[in-house]
């Protein structure tokens, strides 16, 4: 007889654990307390849980992640898989951070969470908590995953597309890797067993900001970002490119901060197909000219939370940041 898997439950807050207060909805349920409203997982696997934090996810922050990654280590030894509840305004960027910070795990580490609060009549949480549960515990699943309304998406490519909708979650510029259905899940793309062993990062900078270009962006806030961030990501229009008013104060600024291993990575705000600089004058010569580095098809997501990662690990070696940047970590980039 096959033996139970165990699964270890960390939740940190979000809506599925929401309950009414005075001023609208608002974290209350532990971990514990989301279990029970699901008592028949229990006839499945075993789950334990802990409780990191209880916090709205607008909340979140690195050093959280932090402490999730810690607690995924601390007891990893003792765990077929793990499902971390979370809040939707930011699980995306969760999942992007733990896939770099959770690396070669051929245990599942799957982030969930839901539209509703667990406690009412119609949510959706019950369900993306069993599904999220059941994915942990099978054996062929393994890296770090969201899964929420039936879909597993690789943690690199979740995108929150629909801010009320049960469906809120996309897979950008790649194809889910499962579905689940009626208790079955349907595997798109069978995922290999890591050969590398499991490695947790810690060290993160986070001195990163984003500028999403508009028509008219003034020089004087590229000026003030790039003395005041070690990184900036550019969300530019379509495949990417500098507007003509801001070409002279780029270049005095990337000619004096460079050399001091300031980063600048070019991004789009299109959702699909990514960046490709390559395309048109206003994007190609300036890229040549200081070598930028190009998001490609990466969400920005994913984009922000690796170049938090490797700043945080590659000793300010731009050369390494950048050999780490274009490596493929969990599906993140394919179209370079």
């Amino acid at each position: 007889m096959n033996r139970k898997r165990n699964i270890l439950l960390l939740a940190t807050g979000g809506t599925i654990a929401s309950m009414i207060s005075e001023h609208g909805l608002k974290p209350g349920l532990d971990a514990e307390q989301l279990l029970s409203f699901i008592p028949e997982i229990r006839e499945e696997c075993q789950v334990d849980s802990i409780q990191v934090c209880n916090i709205d996810s607008t909340n979140m922050k690195p050093e959280i992640w932090r402490q999730i990654v810690c607690a995924v280590e601390a007891k990893y030894l003792y765990y077929d898989g793990f499902v971390i509840c979370h809040g939707t305004d930011t699980m995306a960027y969760t999942s992007a951070a733990l896939s770099y910070m959770i690396l070669n795990s051929n245990k599942p580490v799957v982030i969930t969470g839901s539209q509703k609060p667990i406690s009412e009549d119609s949510t959706d949480a019950r369900q993306n908590l069993i599904d999220s549960i059941r994915y942990a515990a099978d054996p062929d699943s393994r890296g770090v995953v969201l899964v929420f309304n039936g879909s597993v998406i690789a943690g690199t490519r979740a995108k929150k597309t629909y801010a009320h909708s049960y469906n809120a979650f996309s897979s950008v510029n790649f194809p889910p890797i499962a579905t689940i259905q009626e208790r079955k899940i349907i595997r798109f793309i069978p995922q290999q067993p890591f050969t590398q062993p499991v490695h947790f990062v810690h060290d993160l900078n986070d001195s990163v900001v984003v500028l999403k270009l508009i028509p008219g962006t003034k020089p004087e806030l590229v000026e003030y970002l790039f003395q005041n961030y070690d990184c900036l990501v550019i969300e530019s229009f379509g495949v990417g490119g500098i507007p003509q008013n801001l070409l002279d104060v780029f270049y005095t600024q990337m000619e004096q901060w460079i050399s001091r291993g300031k980063i600048v990575v070019m991004a789009t705000q299109v959702t699909n197909e990514g960046s490709n600089m390559e395309v048109y004058e206003v994007g190609q010569k300036v890229k040549e000219d200081f070598h930028l580095m190009e998001a490609y098809d990466m969400t920005l997501e994913a984009t922000i939370t690796k170049l938090m990662v490797l700043m945080g690990t590659c000793g300010g070696s731009y050369t390494a940041i950048c050999d780490g940047f274009y490596k493929t970590v969990n599906y993140d980039i394919l179209s370079r």
